[in-house]
């Protein structure tokens, strides 16, 4: 039950969200701030891959070699991109869309309670730092265990099988990133909150499914926090 919940819940925080102007007005926003740094990144690849490549091998003046040192520049070059999407991921997530993923939570919470639950009393600035704490644990986990995942699948004959695990655990951090943030604001600790996720992960699951549809994922992970955030509202996350 807890897997289709899970479904049907980032289904729901997406209709409501593209229904209430503020709320979409948000997620656009953070897709717009997601999107516009992972670019930068990607133009900087662009602009200095071959710099890259060349301070790691230097360009050899053997006509054959150059056509490898090519080859090998451009391998440089889509690693680098690979690169530049996580790294533009994870840097606007901390330091923008988390801003914007905690005020799409409390206007969610104000519109379906009400009221809102208020968060720690502090300075805007504080707050940020508040903000960035509970982030930066969410962020990093994931791309732990991913590398974890990585080097399993190079030096071990588990590679079919890792290959299946990794965007499945992928997701299921990424859904986390979202469920946690009424918890969290409310001073939930890390510890409480990681529990949570490991006793739901059927839950987080089919909450994060939607994030492999390609296209579409863009725009479910816009709007997650608003269903992260009617699911604890709802009681169905302490089913």
């Amino acid at each position: 039950m807890g897997f289709f919940k899970g479904l049907s819940y980032n289904l729901k925080g997406l209709r409501f969200g593209l229904n209430h102007p503020r709320l979409m007005l948000l997620g656009l926003i953070r897709f717009a701030v997601i999107l516009s740094v992972t670019v930068l990144c990607a133009i900087l690849v662009v602009v200095y891959y071959r710099e890259i490549a060349g301070a790691i091998w230097a360009q050899p003046e053997s006509p054959w070699l150059g056509w490898i040192w090519h080859l090998f520049s451009w391998i440089v070059a889509l690693m680098l991109l690979g690169g530049s999407a996580l790294a533009g991921f994870l840097l606007s997530q901390i330091l923008f869309a988390v801003v914007i993923m905690d005020l799409m939570s409390r206007k969610t919470e104000q519109l379906i309670s009400g009221s809102e639950q208020s968060p720690p009393s502090m300075p805007a600035i504080p707050y940020f730092f508040f903000l960035l704490r509970q982030e930066i644990p969410r962020a990093v986990l994931p791309v732990l265990f991913a590398l974890v995942l990585m080097g399993l699948g190079l030096m071990t004959p588990f590679s079919p099988v890792t290959s299946v695990v990794s965007p499945l655990a992928a997701v299921v951090f990424l859904a986390w990133d979202n469920t946690d943030l009424l918890p969290a604001r409310r001073m939930g600790t890390f510890s409480k909150r990681f529990r949570f996720l490991l006793r739901t992960l059927p839950l987080h699951l089919g909450f994060g499914l939607w994030f492999l549809i390609p296209l579409l994922n863009v725009l479910f992970l816009s709007f997650a926090p608003v269903g992260g955030t009617m699911m604890h509202l709802d009681g169905v996350a302490e089913d």
